[in-house]
């Protein structure tokens, strides 16, 4: 039986009056794919900052590994740093040190945070650019790369921490149609090499390629979760089946 890597329970989120997360809970199997889909505030980025703890949650349990933590009750700066060094974490918009090379991007976590020596950390960052197709850029700096090589340093960089679960948060978003492609196959062979990955996309086709588990989330709930042919292919809820009408057949 696969244990989970992921497991949250009850989540709530609200920002002043607007609520967010209305009890969220879910798991994620180790060595799986769960993507979140949904319309635009929905919740889905927010589920997965609060996964990170880039948003705290107001309530709710997360465990992930072996690491647990309670958010309705006080948790330390100690507690959070071990929390958040679980989970990798690649954004919409790269986030990228503009100053630091695509090496230097790669090894700030595990040199500043994990506080590994820099010739391990660097041999280690050298072999993730060569995983993600860009070992030749290693000395370049973000403004000489594509948007799609950007985010692939991205990701490079949340594996280098060697997180328990990454996270990405449409992660194709703010690409050019034409670099898409690039990024979500560095995330299918991520998935082929048994990373556990949870994916938050607009990316419906992708989803049903590579999920174990789809969520569907709709005003901060998860209206339908389940294997991609059930939430994608024979959605029961019928605002799941809008959603996807609207994404597959726009016109």
């Amino acid at each position: 039986m696969t244990e989970d890597r992921v497991v949250a329970d009850g989540l709530y989120k609200a920002f002043g009056d607007n609520e967010v997360l209305k009890g969220v809970s879910f798991r994620v199997a180790a060595g799986s794919v769960t993507t979140i889909i949904g319309p635009s505030g929905s919740g889905k980025t927010t589920l997965l900052r609060a996964l990170n703890a880039l948003d705290v949650p107001d309530a709710g349990t997360v465990c992930i590994g072996d690491v647990s933590v309670d958010f309705a009750k006080p948790v330390s700066k100690d507690e959070l740093r071990r929390y958040r060094m679980q989970s990798g974490f690649v954004f919409q918009s790269h986030n990228l040190f503009p100053h630091k090379t695509v090496l230097q991007n790669v090894t700030e976590g595990p040199i500043v945070v994990q506080k590994q020596p820099r010739q391990e950390a660097e041999a280690a960052a050298v072999q993730l650019l060569e995983q993600v197709g860009l070992a030749e850029k290693r000395d370049q700096y973000p403004y000489q790369l594509s948007g799609g090589q950007q985010q692939r340093v991205g990701i490079a960089r949340a594996l280098a921490l060697r997180p328990k679960v990454v996270l990405f948060d449409e992660p194709t978003s703010a690409l050019d149609p034409e670099l898409v492609g690039e990024v979500l196959s560095v995330i299918k062979d991520l998935a082929v090499e048994g990373w556990t990955l949870v994916v938050v996309t607009h990316e419906i086709q992708f989803a049903r390629q590579v999920s174990n588990q789809v969520l569907f989330t709709d005003r901060g709930v998860i209206l339908e979760q389940g294997p991609p042919d059930a939430v994608i292919g024979d959605p029961k809820e019928e605002r799941t089946r809008q959603f996807l009408q609207r994404i597959l057949n726009p016109l």
